[in-house]
């Protein structure tokens, strides 16, 4: 698990294979082992040190010197940005440091990186530019296997934490006409784009009521027989199978026929879901925004 190709550097950093190669002869910035077949790989100490050299590239140091800085030099300049009350316009500043904390299992560093964030976009955009490219390059790195599923479950909780905390800051209008059940069918755990959902429905004055993840269709259906909510929302996330989906909004229209049923999914996988009279696909949070008018 502590093994990378030069490939896989360049799909977990976002440096790409001809610079990385660049700078190690160059600067000695990365010094890769070899296996016993003379095979080049690189360990997570060193994925972190390139993390950290992507994250300064628009700071005011020179490749050739952030390379030659040591591991503990790098981090003192990353705590120094942090400090700083300039804004970073380098997104993959944002994006290698929520990956580095969660291969580090480095709450502070997460911290400061989603606090900096949000004062300087906001939790929509910071969704947008750092949690979500972070997630998805965290889910590569835990389909290649090279990140432990304790890692994953880490970050996830920590972006929960902050989710949740800024969701509870908004006021629940509860006299609002527009209510909004929200949940993920049974099998599906992902919930961090659902809980986004949550936070804009929520700020833009409408009422919701949140369920979670895997939920059982027997609770759904009495949920709604209770509360009558003007419309579901719901994500499709970890098993991608088109007639799964297919067969599962058929099953979500057909026991609630007086809602309107919001699905929401990657824009490729939404693709392939027919068109529905009562159905509204959701592929980008725009959509969602443009829903909530």
């Amino acid at each position: 698990m502590d093994s990378f190709t030069i490939s896989q550097l360049q799909q977990f950093s976002g440096i790409n294979v001809h610079s990385i190669r660049a700078w190690e002869k160059r600067y000695n910035a990365l010094q890769p082992h070899r296996s016993e077949g003379n095979t080049r790989y690189y360990n997570g100490s060193q994925l972190r040190r390139l993390l950290n050299i992507a994250s300064l590239m628009n700071s005011d140091y020179k490749i050739s010197e952030l390379c030659a800085f040591s591991d503990s030099e790098l981090y003192g300049l990353m705590n120094e940005l942090f400090l700083q009350n300039k804004t970073i316009d380098n997104d993959e500043f944002w994006v290698s440091q929520v990956v580095s904390s969660a291969l580090e299992y480095n709450e502070v560093l997460f911290d400061k990186v989603f606090s900096k964030s949000i004062k300087q976009y906001g939790l929509e955009v910071t969704y947008l530019k750092v949690i979500y490219p972070a997630l998805q390059r965290l889910g590569i790195m835990w389909s290649a296997d090279k990140i432990a599923p304790a890692q994953e479950h880490f970050i996830s909780n920590l972006i929960k934490q902050k989710f949740n905390s800024s969701i509870n800051e908004l006021p629940i209008n509860s006299n609002s006409k527009k209510h909004w059940l929200l949940f993920l069918p049974e099998n599906e755990f992902h919930e961090n784009g659902l809980l986004m959902a949550n936070y804009l429905v929520r700020n833009a004055g409408q009422r919701t009521t949140y369920l979670g993840t895997n939920v059982p269709f027997d609770s759904l259906k009495n949920v709604v027989e209770k509360l009558k909510p003007s419309s579901l929302l719901f994500f499709l996330v970890s098993k991608n199978d088109e007639q799964y989906d297919k067969e599962l909004i058929r099953l979500i229209l057909k026991m609630f026929p007086r809602q309107k049923i919001f699905v929401a999914a990657d824009p490729q996988r939404l693709s392939n879901i027919k068109q529905y009279k009562n159905l509204t696909l959701l592929p980008s949070v725009s959509a969602l925004k443009k829903a909530l008018i």
